[in-house]
């Protein structure tokens, strides 16, 4: 992994982790996912990820190699096919019982309107990743949409000249936040500007109406 130029920026052990054990179980299994790792420069990974706790240790660079590795081995639209599904299976895995996200399972939740669900979940989504990460984020929102707005992203870290946006792992994650915080409903989520197109952040926007 030292042929990477790391950022000095990182998600926890535990988060990476658990991105990694879902891509093996999509791929099928280690044989696929050693190809994998190694096509993407990470093959001290092979046997050896990360431990399951919140430290700081997971540069975004390695995380960034991930997500380029998968459209290497599958080509760009069979790996940004499996970035989204990774995506979503790491939300469920890591994050759905998480800090704040844990109070969003009660009734009184539950209750609330769609556009407060959403509000209150991808708010409390985004400050997790602020705090026990490196990957700083926030809500805004508007009349019909919310912007889930991302300063320092690992999946797309160090990658350039991008003519559309690469950040499927995060499209992801946010489609299982969505779905968890209002019981299965699939709402349309689109990356609007992304930092390997050239764009200063990366802001996915998310539709309130299906």
């Amino acid at each position: 992994m030292q042929a990477h130029t790391l950022s000095g920026y990182f998600l926890p052990n535990r988060f990476a982790r658990i991105a990694l054990e879902s891509t093996e179980e999509l791929v099928s299994g280690p044989v696929v996912m050693q190809a994998l790792l190694e096509g993407a420069g990470l093959s001290e990974l092979v046997n050896n990820y990360p431990p399951a706790n919140m430290e700081r240790g997971f540069d975004f660079a390695y995380f960034a190699a991930l997500t380029l590795g998968m459209e290497t081995l599958y080509g760009p639209r069979g790996g940004r096919s499996l970035a989204l599904r990774v995506g979503r299976q790491t939300f469920g895995a890591a994050l759905s019982n998480f800090g704040a996200l844990a109070g969003t399972s009660d009734a009184a939740f539950r209750l609330l309107p769609l556009g407060l669900k959403l509000r209150a979940g991808l708010g409390a989504l985004a400050g997790i990743y602020s705090r026990v990460s490196d990957q700083t984020s926030r809500v805004e929102d508007t009349a019909h949409e919310l912007h889930y707005v991302v300063l320092h992203n690992a999946a797309c870290w160090g990658r350039q000249g991008e003519e559309k946006p690469v950040c499927y792992f995060m499209v992801g994650l946010l489609q299982g936040a969505i779905a968890y915080l209002t019981e299965g409903r699939e709402l349309r989520v689109d990356e609007a500007e992304c930092q390997a197109v050239g764009h200063k952040h990366c802001r996915f926007v998310v539709y309130k109406k299906s």
